[in-house]
């Protein structure tokens, strides 16, 4: 018998877990194993408890009751990720390498070799290479981390863990940021380390690659064990019903007629800046207009530079008729227009702070009161928040970096809001978040644009494009190459513009 087919020849089992921070439990009775040579996809809501039970099996937190079992033993695991001494590496979404130091010092960071007290830099030097070539990855021992893209960081955080003889791999969102050519080169990868035997738990949001890649499914539904079945008995459409619990055939709200007479409240012309040139293109009272094009098309830059983080080197925008230039994220602000970015951990939101400071922060002014924030005002606005974008927290008091990511995107919606902009400006809108947190903000999006305001939604996601916007701008190498519409509004044609297989001579 196949091991990976055995249930008896778990690596690590999970055993009726449960889990509460002081009152509030956010883990039930949650059973789960990993075998040797498999992919085993833990899938669920943002809170649903994924990475409550992925940090308990790394040994970061403590079971409230329940047990963790390796080959068969019931075991305590190390605090702090001392689980790695039992093979068991957990990889965060957010890559944990010295940028300015090499691959080799990358890999043996805390755990140099050494000789006669000194450094063996040709036997950490020659084992790394060992690594790299085993897992196929082309790049130097000595390459600087930070002359790396994305996906060679996410391997080389895989070589750490390989190198420290990891027999189980949990991953969380490791192809969150990844293009879809550097996907396929991490699957390669995955697959050659199935084949030596390690185990994989892979954490994703991205159901269709859940599918591609996993020999068993794991769903968790508000802290509770919902399923586990092998990947061929589910398709992406039933995986996403038993995450939310309910019908999705309404991801996408209805598409209603935009006014195509309707007030001009964004102009751009032959605009020029960093990464951008020649860009023109306008955004109508109640719009939502999509911007696509492949990694680096220049999408985001178009908006840096037209909400003032960016300097415009040359053209026009205007905004409601009036011209505008040198324009200060501020400035844009009081004029109406509110960008909110595609990073919401390091440019978006404050970790270490409360929501309130978070959810007030950008619309400030309007809190302030005889030269002192008004607290009860931000309170107020803080439980209108949460009931209108249906934040989750355990506690109101708890700051935003332990909010789900799901939960920290509606909380950055909330806070761009707080300012009543008429013009919205959303990069990646659902980037690393859940099916169900993504139908209520594609509602969000809409109920905004039937009340008039103007939304621009920037997404390498086409899927989201084509399900919810009125007109799709393409780009490619800093140019747009086409502006699409009605029937014209779907994947093969927003490729061929991306691709450079096809232009439009825009006027």
């Amino acid at each position: 018998m196949d091991v990976a087919t055995s249930a008896s020849a778990a690596i690590v089992e999970a055993v009726n877990i449960s889990k509460s921070f002081g009152p509030v439990p956010v883990l039930f009775s949650v059973s789960m194993d990993v075998r040797p040579g498999e992919v085993h996809a833990l899938i669920g809501e943002n809170g649903a408890g994924k990475s409550t039970l992925m940090k308990i099996l790394s040994g970061f937190h403590d079971p409230t009751s329940g047990q963790i079992r390796v080959d068969g033993k019931q075991v305590s695991l190390p605090a702090n990720g001392g689980a790695e001494k039992l093979g068991i590496v957990l990889i965060h979404q957010e890559l944990n390498l010295a940028e300015q130091m090499t691959v080799e010092e990358n890999v043996f960071l805390g755990r140099e070799i050494r000789r006669g007290g000194f450094l063996d830099k040709v036997a950490m030097r020659k084992s790394v290479q060992t690594f790299l070539d085993e897992i196929g990855l082309d790049i130097a021992p000595t390459d600087r981390i930070s002359d790396l893209t994305i996906a060679q960081k996410q391997m080389v955080e895989i070589v750490k863990a390989v190198s420290r003889n990891a027999r189980i791999l949990i991953m969380d969102e490791p192809t969150a940021v990844l293009t879809e050519e550097e996907t396929e080169v991490f699957f390669r990868q995955v697959e050659k380390l199935k084949s030596g035997g390690v185990g994989i738990v892979f954490v994703s949001h991205k159901l269709n690659e859940v599918k591609a890649i996993a020999d068993r499914v794991t769903i968790l539904r508000d802290g509770q064990w919902i399923d586990t079945r092998p990947s061929q008995d589910l398709t992406p459409d039933t995986m996403a019903q038993m995450m939310v619990g309910r019908e999705l055939s309404d991801l996408y709200p209805p598409m209603h007629e935009a006014d195509v007479d309707a007030e001009l409240v964004l102009e751009v012309q032959n605009l020029k800046a960093q990464g951008i040139d020649n860009v023109s293109f306008g955004l109508r009272k109640g719009e939502i207009l999509g911007f696509s094009g492949l990694i680096g098309s220049g999408r985001t830059a178009v908006f840096e530079a037209v909400c003032g983080l960016s300097p415009v080197e040359s053209g026009s925008i205007s905004l409601f008729g009036r011209p505008v230039s040198g324009m200060s994220v501020a400035e844009a602000r009081d004029a109406g227009l509110a960008y909110l970015t595609k990073d919401r951990k390091e440019k978006g939101l404050l970790l270490s702070k409360l929501m309130r400071p978070n959810l007030t922060l950008f619309a400030l002014p309007k809190f302030v009161k005889h030269f002192a924030i008004d607290r009860k005002a931000e309170e107020k606005a803080l439980d209108r928040a949460i009931r209108r974008f249906d934040v989750r927290a355990r506690d109101p008091g708890i700051t935003v970096g332990k909010l789900s990511g799901g939960n920290q995107q509606k909380l950055l919606l909330a806070k761009i809001m707080e300012c009543d902009p008429r013009i919205v400006i959303i990069d990646e809108p659902t980037r690393g978040i859940d099916v169900g947190t993504k139908q209520q903000i594609y509602h969000f999006i809409a109920a905004l644009a039937a009340e008039g305001v103007s939304v621009v939604v920037i997404s390498s996601e086409m899927p989201e494009i084509i399900g919810i916007c009125h007109r799709v701008v393409v780009m490619r190498e800093g140019h747009i190459t086409g502006v699409l519409t009605g029937d014209h509004i779907n994947e093969n044609e927003i490729m061929r513009y991306a691709a450079g297989l096809k232009r439009e001579e825009l006027h």
